[in-house]
């Protein structure tokens, strides 16, 4: 039997919220609610999107200055003065005068 008061009781409170939603003050409400409530899960969506994009573009950025170093260290070997005077003996030239010498950036 006092299951029979609860069904009743909770229908009641369930029309209860169906007659204030669907009224024409609560529907304008519900709906705006709604609205701002799908808003916000599409912005924060948006959000860890942008989050993500932004931390490969950082990991790019920071592979590309991995290999400009690198980069930069293999053309110091290859520009060292113990290598180039290797190179030198072994193609038989001489040391460069002063103003035989370009300096290309």
């Amino acid at each position: 039997m006092a299951s029979g008061k609860k069904t009743t009781s909770e229908n009641k409170i369930g029309k209860k919220i169906r007659e204030i939603i669907f009224s024409s003050q609560g529907l304008p409400i519900f709906l705006s609610f709604t609205t701002l409530a799908v808003l916000f899960v599409l912005f924060r969506m948006k959000n860890v999107e942008m989050d993500y994009k932004i931390s490969k573009s950082n990991r790019d950025i920071e592979k590309v200055l991995m290999d400009n170093k690198e980069l930069k260290a293999k053309s110091a070997r290859m520009l060292s003065t113990d290598r180039l005077r290797r190179l030198a003996a072994a193609h038989n030239l001489d040391q460069p005068k002063q103003d035989q010498i370009i300096v290309v950036p």
